[in-house]
């Protein structure tokens, strides 16, 4: 395993280092430049706008996955018949394919076809092109993923409460705590070490995002759903500039990294 790690983690992570120092290209021919990339990242405007695409994406998709997730885990965990059969349907969307989840949403979606549309007409709202407006793009994207995603997290809170103590919560209850009072008090607490996981792995997840905004609109309507690891497929894999792609990989590391401690002081700490 640690071969494997050594030969699958490590190593690739070293090279994107190194090459992001050089100015790398298809033919094999290489120059080492030291920042260049760096210094040409905070004076392109492209990578800015593709940074607040991914923040501004990162702020709709996790909040809604993390309350999707933990809603969800509620009801599982007060569900006494056939728990197992209702877990597998709400975990099914997790073990299928982006791409096919992004095409059936992209379906849904449709302005003159689709099913959310014909659902809105019934109501004489629309049709609403929900894939084409700047508005939209991002908030309809994060529900796709939201969707797609949101199985695996709500097993993990469905673990955590499953594990919170019953003698706290009968305790409360003979106090007189209504059920919100329990849920705010004894179980949220107790849960704050899971929550903390799945806000950081939803969180990585949401800077990541690149296979629905492929899929679904292709970075439009005028870059309005370009993020970052759309910038660097673009520049490593269309403009073959590998250096540049590397720095770009690197600088999200670093960014992913800061918001996980910020998480982590906000969220994770111990009491």
């Amino acid at each position: 395993m640690l071969i494997l790690f050594l030969a699958f983690r490590f190593l690739p992570v070293v090279g994107a280092v190194l090459l992001s120092l050089t100015d790398y290209r298809i033919s094999g021919k290489w120059e080492f430049i030291a920042l260049d990339n760096y210094k040409r990242l905070l004076s392109d405007h492209m990578f800015g706008d593709a940074l607040v695409v991914t923040l501004t994406y990162t702020v709709i998709f996790v909040p809604l996955t993390v309350l999707l997730s933990l809603g969800t885990a509620v009801l599982l965990h007060r569900v006494v018949w056939n728990r197992g059969f209702f877990r597998g349907v709400f975990f099914l969307p997790y073990v299928t394919s982006i791409v096919l989840a992004a095409v059936i949403w992209k379906w849904i979606y449709d302005v003159q076809d689709g099913l959310l549309n014909s659902v809105l007409g019934w109501f004489s709202i629309g049709p609403i092109d929900f894939l084409s407006r700047s508005s939209t793009v991002l908030p309809s994207i994060a529900v796709t993923s939201a969707w797609k995603g949101f199985g695996y997290s709500m097993l993990i809170l469905l673990a955590g409460l499953q594990a919170v103590p019953k003698s706290y919560l009968e305790a409360a209850m003979i106090d007189g705590a209504g059920t919100w009072q329990r849920f705010r008090y004894i179980t949220l607490p107790q849960l704050r070490p899971v929550l903390f996981f799945v806000l950081v792995i939803e969180t990585i997840g949401a800077f990541q995002v690149f296979d629905a905004m492929y899929v679904m609109t292709g970075g439009g309507p005028v870059r309005s759903s370009y993020s970052l690891v759309y910038f660097l497929y673009d520049s490593g894999f269309k403009y073959f500039d590998f250096g540049y792609a590397s720095a770009i990989g690197l600088v999200l590391f670093l960014i992913v990294l800061i918001v996980s401690l910020v998480q982590r002081r906000l969220v994770g700490r111990d009491d």
